[in-house]
């Protein structure tokens, strides 16, 4: 537990104890069961407009739960996307990279990439909403943020970026053990919750086929970002967070289309 709670203490706005906010090695990996708490309350803001397919304002249900999300982490994974692409998007050398990176300000490429981002989370959520039970929308939602938290698990394995902080949040959570357990319990997870929600088999498909193409995506961007940066650092694992979430949604929306 005590674990536990450090990483809601660094990867959330919810309460814990002040002793338990030192992060110690392994925190990183009960970032996935944070996904499923922040993604359970932020479902909550949208049963007040919501209560199923054509029961309510999907659109604004989705809006909600988005909203919550990034109140709920301080907006510190969007922080970290917006940060990566500005300082991929410069198309400067590593170190380069990484001071602009840090730099408070956020330019072209990161708003770019949050307005992108949100619009994309928010519309793929309303389609799924307007399609889907509470119960089947709360899947969604979950199967969400907790695939995006487990891509970080694998960008974990990868070297920290000249200057990166990452020693204790990384250390024990990039083993293949912790990455794979939690990847194979995902997959398994995404289909029996959609059938349990009410979902034929084609939904399971469908949900399976999310986390493998949202870990796919978020896959690519580390690589791609570990071989600009030299390694990977917290803007990364935000970024990451955001893609894969961002990419599990877009398939799931596809799949209320195709079904």
């Amino acid at each position: 537990m005590t674990g536990l709670l450090a990483a809601l203490g660094v990867f959330s706005v919810l309460p814990v104890p002040a002793s338990a906010r030192t992060p110690g090695p392994g925190v990183l990996r009960w970032l996935p069961v944070v996904g499923v708490v922040l993604g359970a309350l932020a479902f909550v803001p949208a049963l007040a407009v919501w209560r199923g397919a054509e029961q309510g304002a999907p659109l604004l249900a989705a809006a909600l739960v988005v909203g919550a999300l990034a109140l709920l982490t301080r907006g510190l994974h969007l922080d970290g996307a917006a940060d990566l692409a500005d300082g991929l998007g410069s198309g400067r050398p590593a170190e380069q990279a990484l001071a602009i990176m840090r730099r408070p300000d956020v330019g072209a490429f990161g708003v770019a990439a949050l307005v992108c981002g949100l619009l994309v989370q928010g519309g793929a959520l309303a389609a799924v909403l307007g399609e889907s039970s509470p119960g089947a929308g709360l899947v969604v939602v979950l199967l969400a943020t907790t695939t995006g938290r487990v891509a970080v698990l694998h960008a974990a394995a990868r070297p920290p970026a000249a200057g990166s902080s990452l020693g204790v949040l990384v250390a024990g959570a990039g083993s293949p053990g912790v990455r794979w357990t939690a990847t194979v319990l995902l997959v398994v997870a995404a289909a029996g919750l959609r059938l349990l929600a009410g979902g034929s088999a084609a939904d399971a498909g469908w949900a399976v086929a999310a986390v493998l193409l949202a870990l796919a995506a978020a896959a690519a961007l580390t690589a791609h970002a570990a071989r600009r940066l030299g390694g990977v650092n917290g803007d990364v694992f935000g970024a990451v967070v955001e893609t894969g979430t961002t990419v599990a949604l877009v398939v799931l929306a596809a799949g209320t289309t195709w079904t």
